[in-house]
């Protein structure tokens, strides 16, 4: 299992339909298999992600506040993929519960370089 405690990371890839771009930043911390999300950036000024990891596999539910102050949430099912840098790549499928639409991001970790 891919432990993403302390993983810092990107948006490398936003969907049509996502509020998410190359300057938000997640930050992950994890106890077992429970992990918890904490990011900021693009149109979000906070956002909140819970869920839990099996395997290569995350699910979590989110909430956010929008830059234009209005809140938003929704919930992903993830794939968890080891790079050969060694860094992690998480492959998002979002559906949103408070309004129109889903689709795909892709988060990568920051380089500690």
């Amino acid at each position: 299992m891919l432990n993403l405690d302390g993983r810092l990371m990107y948006v490398s890839c936003s969907a049509e339909r996502g509020v998410v771009g190359s300057d938000t930043r997640i930050f992950f911390t994890q106890k077992g298999t429970r992990v918890l999300g904490r990011y900021r950036g693009g149109s979000v000024e906070r956002g909140c992600l819970v869920g839990t990891v099996t395997g290569a596999t995350l699910l979590f539910r989110y909430v956010q506040k929008e830059a234009s102050g209005e809140l938003h949430a929704g919930s992903s099912i993830c794939e968890l993929k080891q790079l050969e840098d060694g860094r992690i790549r998480v492959l998002e499928h979002f559906r949103w519960s408070t309004r129109e639409g889903q689709g795909t991001n892709v988060f990568d970790e920051v380089s500690s370089d």
